[in-house]
């Protein structure tokens, strides 16, 4: 993720799916990313890198990762995940998972009322460390 981020920005991506490594020799073949391993404690999920750097992310639908839809998702900067998750509902859309905190982030996927899903990041306040 960025390290100077701006509201709006597109941050990262994920495609979170219930057998990850079974998809890791298609985008290292097909894309032609680079991959290491994420440790996510008894299991690994997955960095996809190019020429740039780390590009994205392949994850399993496993832990706290379970609820995230089976697509690529974009995480977009906003201000406060919490008050942007409440606002979704408010204007008719879901909140499929979190908000929750992970990494110093807070995040969220929502999905609008189109159906078209999207996930929200913001830095965690210092005082959030240990929010779900």
């Amino acid at each position: 993720m960025s390290d100077s981020p701006s509201l709006g920005a597109i941050e990262w991506c994920d495609l979170t799916v219930p057998d990850a490594a079974a998809l890791r020799p298609f985008y290292e073949q097909v894309v032609g990313w680079q991959v290491s391993e994420h440790s996510m404690g008894d299991y690994a999920d997955f960095v996809l890198s190019g020429e740039g750097g780390a590009a994205a992310g392949l994850c399993h639908a496993r832990g706290a990762n379970a609820g995230l839809p089976p697509q690529w998702l974009l995480y977009v900067r906003v201000a406060d995940v919490d008050a942007s998750a409440a606002r979704c509902l408010e204007l008719g859309g879901r909140v499929l998972d979190g908000p929750r905190s992970m990494g110093g982030h807070r995040f969220c996927a929502v999905q609008d009322p189109a159906g078209a899903c999207l996930g929200l990041i913001a830095a965690a306040p210092a005082s959030d460390s240990c929010k779900d």
